[in-house]
C-alpha cells in the first residue's frame, strides 16, 4: 500500500510540474499553491478575487492532494501547499502550518436515505464493515455500500483520526465502538475509492445505499448531511466546537515564503479573505 501511495504521490507531483512548466511566468511571478482537493476550490475563489483586487498578480492552484502538496512544497515546485488535516509530527518540524479556516467534515447519504443521524461509533462500525446493513441502524433492509477517499488524501486522513482511531471524549466521539473493539479500526476493504470531494458526492447522489463523507462547504443540496452524535453540522456548530468532526484547512510553507506568496497568504487571512470562504460555508481561522 505504501507502494502504491508513493507512485500515486509522485504522478500527482509530476502532473502540478507539468501544469506549472505550461504556464505563463511573465510579469509578477506566478505563485504556485499545490495540495488538497478539498481546499483547491476554496483556493481558485480566493486566488480570483485576489487577482481581481490585484490587477497583474498571478496564483496558480492545482489539486493531487495533501500529501502531493506537501512534497510539492519540500521540492519547492510550490510556494504554498494546500493539506486539509493537521500536520503530523514529522511534518510540522519540516513545514510551518497556516490554518485558513475550519471545516466540518460531513457524513453524507443519499436523500431518500430514512437514516437522518449515526453516533460515532455506529460510523465507526460501518466503515469498518462490523455494520454492513441499514436496517442496523434504523434504515432499510438493504446493503450499506461505502464510499471513501483515497490514500494520501488529507480528507480520509483527517476521518480516520477523527472517527476511525477516536477512543471516545477525547477522541472526539462520544462513544467507543458498538462492537467493543479496542484497537483503532480500519476502513474497510470492501469501500469504493474516490479521488475528490466532488467524485463521492456523484457516486452517493445516485446510490440510494450509499454512504460517504466530505467537506461540509462543498455538500450543497444534493445529499442528506447526517447528524453525528446528535449535532447537525453547521458553521455555527464548527465555530461552537459542538460538532465533533472538524479539521484544519492549512498553507503550509517550507522557510520564509516569497513576497508574492505572503501577500497571497495575508490576504487570505484579511477580513476580505475570510469573508469569501465564510460565505462559501467554511469557519473563520481562529
Amino acid at each position: 500500500m505504501r507502494t502504491v501511495l508513493a507512485i500515486y504521490t509522485l504522478c500527482a507531483v509530476a502532473m502540478v510540474v507539468v501544469s506549472f512548466a505550461t504556464g505563463g511566468r511573465s510579469g509578477h511571478r506566478t505563485v504556485n499553491v499545490v495540495g488538497s482537493t478539498s481546499i483547491q476550490p476554496f483556493a481558485e475563489m480566493l486566488s480570483e478575487e485576489y487577482r481581481h483586487r490585484r490587477p497583474g498578480a498571478k496564483v496558480e492552484v492545482q489539486g493531487g492532494g495533501s500529501t502531493a502538496g506537501l512534497q510539492a512544497c519540500a521540492e519547492g515546485i510550490a510556494d504554498i501547499g494546500t493539506c486539509s488535516r493537521g500536520l503530523k509530527e514529522d511534518e510540522a518540524r519540516r513545514f510551518r502550518g497556516i490554518t485558513i479556516a475550519l471545516d466540518g467534515l460531513a457524513v453524507v447519504v443519499h436523500r431518500s436515505n430514512p437514516v437522518s443521524g449515526l453516533s460515532g461509533a455506529q460510523i465507526r462500525d460501518i466503515f469498518s464493515g462490523a455494520i454492513s446493513n441499514w436496517s442496523e441502524v434504523g434504515g432499510n433492509d438493504q446493503p450499506i455500500r461505502l464510499i471513501t477517499r483515497e490514500e494520501g488524501s488529507g480528507t480520509r486522513e483527517a476521518f480516520v483520526k477523527l472517527v476511525m482511531q477516536a477512543k471516545g471524549p477525547a477522541g472526539g466521539v462520544s462513544a467507543p465502538p458498538a462492537n467493543g473493539q479496542k484497537e483503532p479500526a480500519r476502513i474497510s476493504r470492501r469501500a469504493l475509492t474516490q479521488e475528490s470531494n466532488g467524485a463521492v458526492k456523484e457516486l452517493v447522489r445516485h446510490d440510494p445505499a450509499a454512504i460517504g463523507y466530505m467537506s461540509l462547504g462543498l455538500v450543497g443540496g444534493d445529499l442528506n448531511i447526517l447528524t453525528v452524535d446528535g449535532v447537525h453540522p453547521s458553521t455555527g456548530a464548527v465555530a461552537a466546537g459542538r460538532y465533533p468532526l472538524v479539521r484544519p484547512f492549512l498553507f503550509v510553507v517550507k522557510g520564509q515564503p516569497g513576497a508574492e506568496a505572503q501577500a497571497f497568504i495575508d490576504f487570505v487571512l484579511s477580513p476580505s479573505g475570510q469573508q469569501v470562504l465564510e460565505k462559501e460555508g467554511l469557519v473563520r481561522a481562529p
